[in-house]
């Protein structure tokens, strides 16, 4: 998912390991402890910020969830089949039980018994299969309805408007408390991408009434999850009180208040002043201060996180895999980590972050260049050749170029004129840096698809979805997938030829029953990714935050999002 954005029983054991020992490293992701007296429930009130610069969540409709702020919000009012636990395990959550078919293609799920929506309104299997269904609907126009439910049978013919449904067809209902799901082919990633919202059910009855906006309404019913909507006041804030329908332990909060910042900075200065009690991520000026707070306010929690670089293969002079690379060698991600970030992430070359199966402790950056500080000398001699072959006398022959990233950041700012410094120190080449509303992004990227007068360059990132290297490599880069924004493969560059190949290794290893082979296989494609600079990634994200010592029972993981079961655990403490 885009930040401001489930893993099998085989996989488990290792991702547990590698993700304790970052969160032992950092010494955080504890709960908190009570000590004291419950506050009363008028008191049981809190003020979440949740995640980054934002005026208002992009959707809250989960079949268009593509971002943090949104999945967020979502995850509070809706719930599907099955979710992440605080492991970042596969539960069940609609689901009593699941099972898969001797076949290794037919999914069987158990509703827990007498699941309601908010409203009252029953919840059954028919809920289920038609907000899967209704995800694919081309009228829906989701973008990551193709991607997370790809694996479901003839979920491309629906997509593609060859037939009207797939209720009846890989989508069936045998009676009001099952759920069979039929796969297109063996994945060991199925349920993982079940985890992603889009799966989650939404109540027809609302959808019918008031059609796209029926998420401006949601104070009259719509989801499962463990909170309903009091209000939602664009711009302004989101009010969420317990659903007395609630099938899980049920809330002790008695209201959520999720206020928009449209500046990090802000958010920090209204959790100082008291008009927050969490907010995430401490604005790096503001660490000291942070730090110094008393009773462990203050924690860093690593993340599967990468901030990255994108540059679209279709415009110039981004065609050139040898500009590219001198691009990407030009920068001196240690620097920018310890200057812009003051040590809070990780400099990386990595597409696949460290704490993921797969993690590839051997990848080099592009050209073999091991270090991320770069490599100078290297990029000056890539970006003449790369001249050369693109027919520039001189630099002054190159495009105008404008890198566009998110607004509302002074350390993305800081990390950009870095960046655009380094550029021009060691290339000698101007860059524009172009600051854009986070939401507005979203949508310029998903524009650039197969768009040669699309965004040229810009800056990004991606959380995990669920974690497994498939999450990093496939559904990012390969032939046809909606991620695949930068056209990796899919240009007429002098090696698209090889990254064809590339996803052709990726497609493989989706599918490959060993995992030791599979992890292996995406180990390969990784680096050549990192080569051809499908991704210029410049760190990996642990996300400094602050709590209120008087919030009890949070439990935080590498993707931030708190599982529905665990806000039976979470009140206000008496202060």
């Amino acid at each position: 998912m885009r930040p401001s954005k489930k893993l099998m029983t085989t996989l488990l054991p290792t991702f547990l390991a590698l993700v304790g020992m970052l969160l032992v490293s950092c010494g955080t992701t504890s709960p908190s402890q009570s000590t004291g007296t419950k506050a009363t429930p008028d008191k049981q009130v809190l003020n979440m910020a949740f995640s980054t610069a934002i005026s208002d969540i992009k959707t809250f409709d989960p079949a268009l969830s593509t971002d943090a702020p949104s999945i967020q919000a979502i995850d509070l009012v809706f719930t599907g089949l099955v979710q992440l636990d605080d492991n970042l395990k596969v539960v069940p959550q609609l689901a009593a039980s699941y099972s898969e078919g001797s076949d290794g293609l037919t999914w069987t799920f158990k509703l827990k018994p007498n699941l309601k929506f908010s409203d009252g309104t029953p919840l059954t299997s028919q809920d289920v299969v038609y907000s899967i269904d209704r995800a694919l609907q081309p009228a829906v126009k989701s973008t990551v309805g193709p991607i997370y439910l790809a694996l479901i049978k003839d979920s491309d013919k629906l997509v593609a408007g060859k037939i009207k449904t797939i209720i009846g067809d890989s989508l069936m209902t045998p009676d009001p408390s099952t759920v069979v799901i039929v796969a297109n082919k063996k994945a060991t990633y199925f349920l993982d991408a079940l985890v992603y919202s889009c799966s989650y059910v939404v109540e027809k009855s609302l959808v019918d009434k008031y059609g796209a906006n029926f998420t401006d309404h949601l104070n009259e019913g719509g989801g499962a999850g463990p909170f309903k909507v009091q209000s939602y006041t664009h711009g302004k804030n989101i009010v969420l009180v317990p659903n007395p329908n609630f099938y899980g332990p049920k809330p002790q909060l008695t209201k959520i208040v999720y206020p928009f910042y449209k500046q990090v900075d802000t958010a920090f200065k209204a959790y100082e002043a008291g008009q927050v009690d969490y907010t995430q991520p401490v604005p790096s000026a503001s660490n000291a201060s942070a730090k110094s707070l008393p009773s462990n306010q203050y924690s860093l929690v690593p993340q599967l996180w990468i901030n990255y670089y994108a540059m679209n293969y279709l415009v110039k002079p981004f065609d050139n895999i040898k500009i590219r690379q001198a691009f990407a060698l030009a920068v001196d991600k240690d620097l920018i980590a310890h200057s812009v970030w003051k040590d809070t992430v990780i400099a990386s070359n990595h597409i696949v972050p460290k704490g993921m199966p797969g993690y590839n402790t051997n990848l080099t950056g592009p050209d073999g260049v091991a270090s991320t500080k770069g490599d100078p000398t290297k990029a000056k001699a890539l970006f003449q050749q790369g001249l050369q072959e693109e027919g520039y006398a001189s630099v002054s022959q190159v495009p105008p170029i404008k890198l566009t990233y998110p607004s509302g950041s002074q350390d993305t700012d800081n990390e950009v004129a870095a960046l655009v410094q380094m550029w021009q120190t060691t290339l000698g080449i101007s860059v524009k840096a172009n600051p854009e509303d986070f939401n507005k992004l979203l949508t310029d990227i998903v524009a650039a698809t197969n768009n040669p007068k699309g965004l040229q360059f810009w800056g990004i990132a991606w959380i995990a979805d669920y974690p497994d290297p498939q999450d990093w490599t496939t559904l990012q880069f390969d032939k046809g997938v909606p991620n695949n924004n930068s056209n990796y493969g899919q240009n007429n560059t002098s090696n698209a030829t090889q990254q064809q190949q590339v996803q052709k290794q990726l497609e493989a290893a989706d599918v490959n029953p060993d995992q030791t082979s599979r992890l292996q296989a995406y180990n390969q494609a990784e680096q050549q990714l990192v080569n051809d600079v499908a991704w210029l990634p410049t760190e990996q994200v642990a996300v400094p935050q602050v709590l209120k010592p008087y919030v009890k029972g949070m439990v935080f993981n590498p993707q931030l999002l708190i599982p529905p079961d665990d806000w039976g655990n979470i009140y206000i403490q008496s202060h």
